[in-house]
């Protein structure tokens, strides 16, 4: 079994919440990123979403966009972001890690030759922001052969008959973008929210996470409420790249941001709507 979908159950079985911090590999030092990771990992991380730099991060706000500009310009490439991986399991054998990231690294790379790798540094689940389902059909079987969960996005103007197609491809969890904009843009409306994730139930069993708007435990909390998984990254990178200069203080206090949402979650107390 995939260790995505092994988390997924044994929280569900524990009427925990999934929480899943997103970090730039090679941000603020390629250095800092494994050290980072584990750190994650103690302050309560469930699922790591790593994301891979590219050039052109669409999807991405300035956050993020400029943690990849500095991790590129530190020599950051898909195959040392793998390295890095191979570097995290050596202590970490059981944490879900997903790359996120798009699509013309791999392409650039070669399915098949990315697949394989990472299959072999331990990852548990690509996430490509700008792979739609209709061409996904090569990465998919590459990926479910090699046990790599292919996980895709679903957005708040998907309809009916895309959210289902997306979900009959889509292992792992599918991730719902919480709002029309870039990561770390205006808060979300959890009401809304909450309307959009009862159609996606409607179409699949799969966990539903949700991030793009989370900053702060509060809004964790309200989310963990209605999703079965929160994934908060521009408010961690933002603190990573202000602590940049200080390694332990970084380390301790993002460590310390994500175990407050953490906390805020688990006392939302709400079971999970996960039927899997």
């Amino acid at each position: 079994m995939n260790r995505i979908t092994h988390r997924f159950q044994e929280l569900r079985r524990a009427g925990r919440k999934v929480l899943i911090p997103y970090i730039t590999a090679g941000d603020p030092h390629p250095e800092l990123t494994v050290p980072m990771l584990h750190a994650l990992v103690a302050a309560g991380a469930d699922i790591i979403e790593l994301g891979v730099p590219f050039s052109d991060p669409m999807a991405d706000g300035p956050v993020i966009q400029k943690a990849c500009e500095r991790a590129l310009a530190q020599g950051m490439t898909p195959r040392r972001v793998l390295e890095l991986v191979r570097e995290f399991r050596q202590i970490d054998a059981q944490t879900p890690l997903v790359l996120m990231g798009y699509l013309n690294p791999i392409e650039r790379m070669g399915h098949a030759a990315f697949v394989a790798a990472a299959r072999d540094a331990g990852v548990d689940g690509v996430l490509t922001v700008d792979l739609p389902p209709e061409e996904a059909a090569e990465p998919i079987e590459l990926m479910s052969a090699a046990g790599i969960a292919p996980i895709f996005l679903v957005a708040p103007t998907s309809s009916v008959e895309r959210i289902r197609r997306t979900a009959q491809l889509a292992q792992g969890y599918l991730y719902y973008v919480s709002l029309k904009g870039v990561t770390g843009s205006a808060a979300l409306n959890v009401a809304e929210v909450a309307e959009k994730l009862a159609t996606i139930r409607a179409c699949t069993d799969l966990p539903l996470g949700v991030g793009f708007g989370i900053k702060d435990p509060p809004t964790a909390a309200a989310v963990a409420r209605i999703a079965d998984a929160v994934v908060v990254g521009s408010a961690l990178v933002a603190k990573m790249h202000e602590l940049a200069d200080d390694p332990e203080r970084m380390r301790r206090e993002v460590a310390a941001q994500l175990a407050a949402m953490r906390q805020a979650m688990d006392q939302a107390g709400m079971p999970t709507a996960f039927a899997g």
